[in-house]
């Protein structure tokens, strides 16, 4: 993979994006299309944009302003306002989402999500973790759990993520913004806080 290829992926499936593309590819692959209306799925996916794209944009766009912060982040301690910001804007698409009250599943997604910054906010004190290749094993551990636990099986949309993770993680390591154990270690922790919440709650 060229470094501009790299670019390009990391941009596309950043972490303020890949939730509302998830969700785009549970609706497309059948998930729930029956159980929800056109409108329901819209107001899903205005939420899940709303609090997990616009407001952490919003928030490093306002840090920017200050000369001292680096909205690039090169070291893992930049990470812990944007982390610590995202994580109540999680709660509020979380609480926005409990007028849905006969399928949990995007309010575990959200709470769960909410429970994976928490764990890459305090990881980041100490060391550099792959915020990206978390966020990917977040959305593999959402289709799987769902998968299992509604008993379907969305091939299709399974090897989409599996393949969008494989080029997340190979990005990561072309741009060196990461080592090979940072993105193994935080698609490990992306999967195994989402897997169990969504599967067994």
């Amino acid at each position: 993979m060229s470094e501009k290829i790299a670019k390009i992926v990391s941009v596309i499936f950043h972490p303020v994006l890949l939730p509302t593309l998830g969700f785009i590819l549970l609706f497309v692959s059948g998930f729930y299309r029956s159980m929800l209306s056109t409108e329901a799925i819209r107001f899903i996916l205005l939420v899940i944009f709303f609090s997990t794209a616009t407001l952490p944009m919003l928030s490093v766009a306002v840090l920017s302003l200050n000369s001292k912060f680096d909205f690039l982040m090169p070291n893992s301690r930049d990470c812990i306002i944007p982390l610590l910001f995202t994580s109540v804007f999680y709660y509020i698409g979380f609480m926005l989402l409990e007028r849905i009250h006969f399928l949990p599943v995007f309010k575990l997604f959200m709470i769960a999500s909410v429970l994976l910054i928490i764990a890459l906010l305090i990881i980041s004190f100490k060391w550099k973790i792959s915020i990206h290749t978390a966020a990917t094993g977040a959305v593999t551990a959402t289709f799987l759990a769902l998968s299992f636990r509604g008993g379907v099986n969305p091939m299709g949309a399974v090897i989409i993520v599996i393949i969008v993770s494989g080029l997340v993680g190979t990005a990561r390591l072309v741009l060196n913004k990461n080592n090979l154990l940072q993105v193994a270690a935080g698609y490990i922790l992306g999967f195994a806080i989402l897997y169990p919440v969504i599967y067994f709650l």
